[in-house]
């Protein structure tokens, strides 16, 4: 059967407890970028699909950067295509 982006995808209950001060922290950064906590958890799995790691490193100390070099970012037209690509309807 071929998936259609248009459908809603089954979805289920995850709870998970966490630090009651960390997430309303996180609560109002998300709600200032008009996020829930939901919709950072499923942007948190989609880019765990799409990257088959985490989102960010997970390590015991930072690796040092070389001098004079910096993150690649995305131009906007090229995040969105990717965003649409990692969360179709979610």
């Amino acid at each position: 059967m071929r998936h259609n982006s248009h459908m809603s995808a089954q979805t289920v209950l995850f709870r998970a407890r966490v630090d009651e001060n960390r997430l309303a922290e996180a609560d109002g950064i998300l709600a200032r970028l008009g996020l829930t906590p939901a919709d950072a958890f499923n942007a948190m799995l989609a880019q765990i699909i799409l990257r088959r790691s985490l989102p960010f490193a997970v390590a015991l100390a930072p690796e040092p950067r070389p001098a004079g070099t910096q993150e690649q970012l995305l131009d906007a037209s090229e995040q969105g295509r990717v965003w649409e690509e990692a969360f179709g309807d979610y």
